[in-house]
C-alpha cells in the first residue's frame, strides 16, 4: 500500500519522486477499511534524488463513522493550511481549524487526496 500512496504522489506532485513512511504510533497497521488508521510522511525528491524537505507532506488516513477520511498538510510549514477529504475537500487554517482559501499549489493536492480515497476505497 505504500508503494501505491507513493506512485499516486509522484503522478499528482510532478516533478518530485516520492517516498512514503510509516510514522503511526502503532507500527503494525491494518489495511482493511474496518481499521484504517495511518499517519504517514511523504518525503520529495528530485529525479537525481536531492531531498527536497520543504515538499514533504503529512498524511493522515482514518475512519470517520462509516466513511475514509484523509488530511493532507506540510510537514515543514505547520502554520500553512490543511487540506481535509471525505466525500469533498476543506481547507482549514491550521491554527484555528475554522475553513480557509486553498493556498497556491493546493488544487494538487486535492488531486492526490482525491486518487488516495479513490484508491483506498477500492481495496
Amino acid at each position: 500500500m505504500l508503494m501505491e500512496i507513493a506512485q499516486a504522489c509522484d503522478y499528482c506532485l510532478k516533478p518530485w519522486r516520492h517516498s512514503v513512511i510509516d510514522i503511526s504510533c502503532d507500527s503494525i497497521y491494518k489495511t482493511t477499511p474496518e481499521a484504517m488508521d495511518l499517519t504517514l510522511r511523504v518525503e520529495s525528491r528530485s529525479v537525481e534524488g536531492q531531498r527536497y524537505p520543504e515538499h514533504d507532506l503529512e498524511v493522515e488516513i482514518f475512519k470517520s463513522g462509516n466513511d475514509l477520511s484523509i488530511t493532507l498538510s506540510w510537514a515543514a510549514f505547520p502554520d500553512k493550511p490543511i487540506l481535509w477529504h471525505g466525500k469533498h475537500s476543506i481547507w482549514m487554517d491550521s491554527i484555528s481549524g475554522m475553513r480557509s482559501h486553498a493556498p497556491d499549489g493546493g488544487s494538487s493536492l486535492e488531486a492526490l487526496a482525491r486518487r488516495l480515497r479513490s484508491s483506498l476505497l477500492i481495496e
